[in-house]
């Protein structure tokens, strides 16, 4: 089986599938994206959003139905939890961050803000800042209403939850943004960045990192 993830190093989208990937110890190609106008990838994903999986020459978008097929494909290690509502309530993190937050903050989205809307600078960090603040403050209490307590979300081991909780925690702390109110999350974030998985999904550690 061929794996081609196209995508580009700071797309936090296509960190959650290389978190993924490296979880489950799949081998992969990374194929950087060179801009979302690019005819190429518009003839590959007609929508032009990251990243986008090759199967053997076949073509899936959106990072969600890229990770659940990842999980068939690769069943272990799982990345959701075998009680049926742990998997649920795993799911039901990821949802909140992938299309709850992202949906409205990503940068296709801020830059209408600014032109046509008019939005200036500021208003532009407000509308992040106020969104942001909703749906951590959502997670947090998703963390607190556990049963059970672990180590990291929902489990022993990282998965799902921790794929799309980790990347939106580094566009938190690039947007100065103060996280010092959730300390679970905060906990969970720094013990999934100390990972070898999560650091090989990094923007930093990608090919089209750009140089210093």
């Amino acid at each position: 089986m061929k794996l081609r993830l196209h995508t580009r190093y700071q797309n936090s989208a296509g960190e959650r599938v290389r978190i993924v990937l490296n979880l489950k110890g799949a081998n992969y190609e990374y194929i950087p994206i060179p801009s979302l106008n690019d005819d190429a990838y518009r003839a590959l994903n007609p929508q032009g959003l990251m990243p986008t999986l090759e199967i053997d020459g076949r073509v899936v978008s959106q990072s969600m139905a890229i990770m659940e097929l990842l999980e068939e494909l690769f069943p272990h290690p799982s990345i959701i939890p075998d009680d049926a509502v742990l998997k649920a309530q795993a799911r039901a993190f990821a949802m909140v961050i992938a299309a709850d937050l992202h949906s409205v903050v990503v940068g296709r989205v801020r830059r209408y803000l600014d032109d046509p809307v008019g939005a200036h600078a500021a208003q532009d960090d407000a509308w992040f800042a106020h969104w942001l603040a909703q749906v951590v403050s959502t997670l947090e209490a998703q963390l607190s209403r556990r049963t059970a307590q672990f180590p990291f979300c929902f489990g022993d081991q990282p998965g799902l939850a921790e794929a799309c909780l980790v990347p939106q925690m580094a566009n938190a702390r690039r947007a100065n943004c103060d996280l010092s109110s959730y300390p679970q999350l905060v906990a969970i974030d720094g013990a999934c960045r100390n990972l070898d998985p999560f650091i090989r999904a990094t923007p930093a550690a990608q090919p089209d990192f750009p140089e210093a």
